[in-house]
């Protein structure tokens, strides 16, 4: 016992215990989101670049939105792996250049994927509202300048933590090392009202004149059929804005509660800092779920694809018939294409 007290200074064995089941169950629940996060945005990337040309025709705007929503994410992803094995091992063993390289990465993709979704926000609102105006010519240019636009304010605010970050002394985990309180504070100020509170009030603003809008047109009387269309996007937005909010909002009350206090001398992440990393890893796995998966377009072109590897792997393997067409050798005549279903 005197070992162990000479060894953890201060800690109790309640707080060693702690310690220990962070170590296991963190990196568990995170390798669970990077391996769901991956296979999802694999999914969506597979889709939507694969969209344009199947079709023949250039990529929707919202397409475009889409696809840049999923490298902030996969890119945010892998950064996962370096956090997960210091809590795990108890220390970062990377060094303090990749401490410093994968704060800034992480700091510049949750705000990429932030402003995403804010201009997600606006071009549905384009979209309903201003139909004609999303069909031009000029609207996928413009878009592609937007996405890589909204990179520069997100590096711009995440590159202090490649400046300040470093390897805590003692511990030998990340701690935040601004030259005083009062610079920390600011910029934790600085980075909740750009990386948060605007895209979020973006996001509110614009769903809430898209509900506007359709409200306005059905009691008006013009359009009958957009009921369940209102419908849905009110049930919609409401699923977005509360997603956006309780996956970031529990960090960033963290962040300020930990101002002022002394990081570097504490290894622990302790529970509510554990949920609220948790819940903000989570965005990654909830983004491609309620900005692809619930759109029945996607869906389809889902099952398109998994059905023509399915036919793939068949002719393949059996060498034979299969979803609706044979398989003919090289100098066999054309093959013959069956009808899957009865016509109506």
């Amino acid at each position: 016992m005197d070992d162990v007290k000479r060894l953890t200074g201060n800690n109790t064995m309640e707080e060693l215990q702690a310690g220990c089941v962070e170590r296991v169950l963190v990196p568990v629940l995170e390798a669970l989101i990077l391996v769901i996060g991956l296979a999802g945005h694999s999914l969506v990337l597979l889709i939507l670049v694969g969209r344009p040309r199947r079709r023949g025709r250039q990529p929707h705007g919202t397409d475009t939105l889409l696809l840049a929503l999923s490298v902030a994410d996969l890119l945010l992803l892998m950064c996962l792996p370096f956090h997960t094995a210091a809590i795990a091992l108890g220390h970062w063993p990377f060094g303090n250049y990749l401490c410093k390289a994968v704060s800034f990465l992480g700091a510049a993709c949750s705000s990429a994927s932030a402003f995403t979704l804010a201009a997600l926000a606006v071009s549905r609102y384009l979209t309903v509202v201003h139909p004609t105006w999303t069909y031009r010519s000029q609207m996928q240019r413009w878009l592609r300048l937007v996405v890589m636009g909204l990179w520069v304010p997100a590096i711009t605010l995440a590159a202090p933590q490649f400046a300040f970050r470093t390897v805590g002394p003692t511990t030998q985990l990340f701690c935040f090392a601004f030259l005083s309180d009062i610079s920390q504070l600011i910029y934790s100020i600085i980075y909740f009202l750009i990386a948060f509170a605007l895209p979020l009030a973006i996001i509110i603003a614009m769903y809430s004149k898209i509900y506007c809008f359709l409200h306005r047109r059905r009691r008006e009387g013009r359009a009958p059929q957009l009921e369940r269309y209102h419908n849905q996007v009110t049930r919609t937005s409401g699923l977005l804005v509360l997603a956006f909010t309780l996956c970031w909002l529990p960090s960033y009350v963290l962040m300020f509660s930990m101002l002022g206090h002394n990081t570097a001398s504490r290894p622990r992440y302790g529970p509510v800092a554990i949920l609220a990393r948790l819940l903000a890893l989570s965005s990654t796995v909830v983004n491609p779920i309620l900005y692809v998966f619930m759109s029945q377009k996607f869906r389809a072109d889902l099952l398109k694809v998994a059905k023509g590897t399915w036919c793939g792997i068949c002719e393949c393997c059996l060498h034979s018939r299969c979803c609706g067409t044979y398989h003919t050798k090289k100098n066999d005549p054309e093959p013959v294409q069956l009808e899957t279903s009865p016509k109506t």
